[in-house]
């Protein structure tokens, strides 16, 4: 059974991008577009990892990783932050005491290579 990853980004062409890289390389997505959007999904499809924008409408990836993390039973999944937004954003959210660093950082343009390897790191082959 291929393992569900929940891509989410206010983009539609990042989205479709991520989602056909990952597809691809035979795993499952779900797309969100927004903070909002993404909760409802993890709470209704379980993803086994999520890709997470940072600079979004109504909720923000930020504000949207605070609550996955803080969550007793969604704090497990990991998240990949996947932003256009500067190098310097890694090392703020790393420093956090609120919730634990990201288990994946990659910024755009993303290369698929680099996709992938973020997500068989963190899910396996």
């Amino acid at each position: 059974m291929a393992k569900k990853i929940l891509v989410v980004d206010d983009e539609p062409d990042v989205v479709t991008y991520l989602s056909t890289v990952l597809k691809d390389a035979g795993y499952e997505t779900i797309e969100a577009s927004n903070g909002e959007a993404a909760m409802a999904a993890v709470l209704s499809s379980h993803p086994d990892l999520i890709t997470l924008d940072i600079t979004m409408p109504e909720m923000t990836g930020v504000k949207t990783y605070r609550k996955l993390k803080e969550d007793a039973k969604l704090k497990s999944i990991p998240v990949v932050i996947v932003t256009g937004v500067a190098h310097e954003f890694k090392k703020f959210i790393s420093t956090r005491d609120q919730v634990p660093p990201p288990e994946g950082y990659l910024e755009k343009p993303v290369e698929p290579a680099d996709l992938i390897a973020a997500v068989k790191k963190l899910l396996g082959p």
